[in-house]
């Protein structure tokens, strides 16, 4: 009787452990399957994230805000590498450590990892420990996940991210990190393009304008504020002509006071730039095509008013005559986040295929 008791007991004890593995798996698959789910929400946050009208900073540090947030990682550092420095670009860690962090590639434990491409997982064994490239910190972080960043096999630098735990990412699902790193040097390599664009906006000398670069930077991010705008381009079509009959400075001349009329006649929240050469951008943010065609009229009529006299002389005979400008106009509709530089390229494409006599306000 004692026998079949004891047997029963045996019996029940390994159907509870069967039982308690099977939850635990159950567990595991729900938790992975979570983690997966939670990695295509933050591969759609990156997406926005890259479309929304910030600049590259923000960008990157919203980008850290992210995988902070969704995956309840307590410290969370991307650090690039320009080619001379490493910089932090974003990070949630006391700026007091900054210089640890971006010169962990000097670190013998992450050497190997940045030469393989690989990722680097470090921890400590006990709560008095402290890993091996802390040099005067004790309680911030007791395990860490180094991912070294690659952009088409150039080294650009690395993103880690730090556990107050020890062993705290033993069960983290890596290959879901990996996923998220390939997403971090995709979106660097998409805001790399941008910060190019903002870092060569100049001011045009004659025009005093912004040159076409601001455009598609902080322009952009205004124009984005609203669904649909409407993009012009314009062109001094006789401008090569002026500046071999009369002389260039003639030309820079009429520039200047195409510029004036544009500046003095724009609101503030339209975009003016000298495009390139004899052409000029304007972004009117928000407005129709068909409310943009009057105002233009109205500018085309003002523009072509201009009279510049130049003293003219031949054959020791003085005389005076008048350059003025003429121009082509052409409008489009531009949607919020398409390409703003396909569209003006286009536009650019017409007016350089028209005709120099034509001198009208056209639709694409």
């Amino acid at each position: 009787m004692i026998l079949v008791i004891i047997i029963l007991l045996v019996l029940i004890i390994v159907l509870l452990m069967l039982y308690n593995i099977s939850i635990h798996k159950k567990v595991q698959n729900f938790h992975n399957l979570n983690q997966k789910i939670t990695s295509l929400n933050v591969l759609q946050d990156f997406m926005n994230t890259i479309s929304e009208v910030t600049s590259v900073y923000e960008k990157i540090k919203k980008i850290n805000d992210i995988l902070i947030e969704r995956y309840q990682i307590k410290y969370s550092t991307i650090v690039i590498y320009d080619g001379a420095d490493y910089e932090v670009k974003a990070s949630n860690v006391d700026e007091k450590h900054w210089d640890t962090l971006r010169n962990l590639h000097n670190e013998e434990i992450f050497k190997d990892s940045i030469h393989t491409a690989t990722p680097k997982y470090i921890t400590v064994e006990k709560e008095d420990e402290r890993l091996p490239y802390q040099k005067m910190e004790f309680g911030r972080a007791k395990s860490a996940m180094f991912f070294p960043l690659y952009v088409e096999n150039i080294y650009i630098g690395y993103w880690i991210i730090e556990g107050t735990k020890p062993h705290e990412f033993d069960n983290i699902d890596t290959t879901i990190l990996e996923v998220v790193r390939n997403n971090i040097v995709s979106v660097l390599k998409t805001v790399e393009n941008q910060q190019v664009i903002e870092n060569i906006v100049r001011d045009d000398q004659f025009s005093g304008l912004k040159s076409a670069e601001y455009l598609y930077g902080e322009g952009k991010k205004i124009i984005d504020q609203y669904n649909t705008s409407t993009i012009c381009l314009l062109k001094i079509t006789n401008l090569e002509e002026i500046n071999t009959v009369f002389d260039r400075q003639t030309g820079n001349q009429i520039v200047t006071e195409v510029s004036n009329i544009l500046k003095n006649n724009l609101s503030d929240e339209y975009i003016c730039v000298r495009y390139m050469g004899p052409k000029f951008a304007i972004a009117f943010s928000g407005v129709d095509k068909d409310g943009v065609a009057s105002f233009m009229k109205e500018i085309k009529q003002k523009i072509e008013n201009i009279q510049i006299e130049v003293e003219i002389v031949n054959k020791n005979k003085k005389k005076i005559e008048l350059a003025k400008p003429k121009i082509n106009v052409v409008l489009s509709t531009y949607y919020k986040r398409t390409a703003l530089e396909g569209l003006t390229k286009k536009l650019e494409e017409y007016l350089d295929s028209a005709s120099k006599e034509e001198n009208t306000i056209n639709y694409l």
